[in-house]
């Protein structure tokens, strides 16, 4: 059988745009279909945005700090009608390198939404049905908003929070997982009054206990008015155009926006997977296997519509992954051990390998672990204080586990990730000299357990 093309990729994100580039620069025939904009959640309306506010709001406590160090400083206001455009001025620029880069492989890129009709069959938007020998799904996910709580529709997600009109000067955030804290401390280091509400006994669930609970009370003292066990009982615009909020705990407030950062789920609805044999999890995610294969020997998916790892370096990895494996013939797994991540609140939280609960279950492990107030904090009577811990296997003495809290640690992560990954030994940190005077030098200086788990 003939087709139009040798891969079709529906997405336009980070790992979709990676497998169709490498496979047309390969030589194969592809098309892509993305419905919205090139780039996807990471470029558009995640990572790069959000990194770029988190710069912003750094300067303002930063300003503060230097009149501390004998700066002469005056009070100054973060002005978002500056700020934005500039950020979605590069958020275009970032979108046509990566538009540019697809079409000079030869790629042909469908600006329509597409959905799978069959094995090897897709239908656009406009109606034109395409073939393509390989269909690879790469759709990412989407905000997930609780449809249960009374007036939800009032909120906003992370997709709208980098197109408002009007900056706020009350925000609430519902969740307590890393896009609600990281946008936490955001706007409250922009001079927002932030109210964050968890449902939960403490936030940051599935990361290492103790750093959630350093993270939680870091985040506290910095002026987020944080509140566990707590949710939205009824939502309700008032006369003044402001939202009321009700909560379960029976307390009142008034808020200007209302963010819903309670988690993501697969972007599968209305793709016609299912109908076309795909198998989906219960969740909505794409079931694929070790080489990201669905049910339907010709569909493959990457990224977060699987719901493996949702990072966008890992996308990248498994859809030049897909690629080896499909049209070079060399079967290519992804390695998912020891995948590095950082957590983008203030201070940053990174992390490599397994928590220490995580670790105690598997085998008997020595924890090392050290709190203290840093250098340039401590010089101006600042109580932020910096977390390094390491979480070692008493039996091969192999670092296991790797969670920096400080300024930078997402930084710090990339590099201890190396050495966690290669199978590095505490010994080997042991015998690496520090590097003096630097917060990063705790993590060779540990010498004795806290305590042994």
């Amino acid at each position: 059988m003939k087709f139009d093309y040798d891969l079709f990729v529906i997405g336009g994100g980070s790992g979709g745009v990676r497998a169709g580039r490498v496979a047309a620069e390969g030589g194969a025939k592809v098309g892509l279909a993305e419905e919205f904009r090139m780039g996807g959640t990471c470029v558009i309306r995640g990572c790069v945005p959000k990194k770029l506010m988190v710069f912003a709001s750094g300067y303002g406590p930063a300003a503060k700090q230097a009149r501390d160090y004998g700066w002469d400083y005056e009070g100054g206001k973060f002005n978002w009608d500056r700020f934005q455009p500039m950020m979605h001025a590069e958020l275009d620029r970032l979108e046509g390198i990566y538009r540019t880069n697809l079409g000079k492989a030869g790629a042909d890129i469908f600006n329509a939404r597409a959905v799978v009709k069959d094995a090897h069959s897709v239908e656009l938007s406009t109606g034109e049905v395409l073939t393509a020998k390989h269909i690879l799904v790469a759709t990412g996910g989407a905000p997930f908003v609780p449809d249960t709580t009374k007036g939800y529709d009032l909120g906003i997600t992370s997709n709208e929070i980098f197109n408002l009109e009007t900056f706020p000067e009350r925000l609430l955030i519902v969740g307590g997982g890393y896009i609600a804290c990281e946008f936490a401390c955001i706007f409250n280091g922009l001079g927002v009054h932030v109210a964050q509400w968890y449902r939960g006994a403490q936030i940051l669930r599935g990361f290492d206990d103790e750093v959630r609970g350093h993270l939680s009370e870091l985040i506290s003292d910095r002026g987020v008015d944080l509140h566990l066990g707590l949710e939205i009982e009824h939502m309700q615009r008032g006369a003044d155009g402001r939202i009321h909020v009700k909560g379960t705990d029976g307390r009142e407030d008034v808020f200007d926006q209302v963010l819903f950062a309670t988690g993501r789920t697969a972007n599968t609805n209305g793709l016609g997977l299912e109908e076309a044999g795909v198998k989906l999890g219960r969740w909505g995610q794409v079931l694929v296997d070790e080489y990201s294969q669905t049910s339907v020997p010709s569909i493959y998916a990457v990224g977060d519509v699987t719901d493996r790892i949702n990072l966008t370096p890992v996308a990248i990895r498994e859809g030049a992954a897909f690629v080896e494996t499909v049209f070079n013939g060399n079967p290519t797994k992804v390695d998912y051990d020891n995948v590095a991540s950082a957590v983008f609140t203030i201070p940053e939280y990174g992390t490599v390998g397994l928590t220490e609960e995580a670790a105690r279950e598997r085998e008997p492990v020595d924890i090392y672990c050290a709190t203290f107030r840093p250098m340039q904090r401590s010089f101006i009577g600042r109580n932020d204080r910096v977390l390094f811990k390491l979480i070692v296997s008493q039996a091969t003495d192999k670092v296991l586990g790797c969670h920096i809290v400080a300024d930078g640690a997402g930084e710090m992560i990339q590099f201890a990730a190396v050495a966690v990954k290669m199978g590095a030994t505490k010994a080997d940190f042991d015998a690496t000299i520090a590097v003096h005077p630097t917060m990063a030098e705790e993590i060779v200086l540990m010498k004795t357990p806290t305590r042994k788990s």
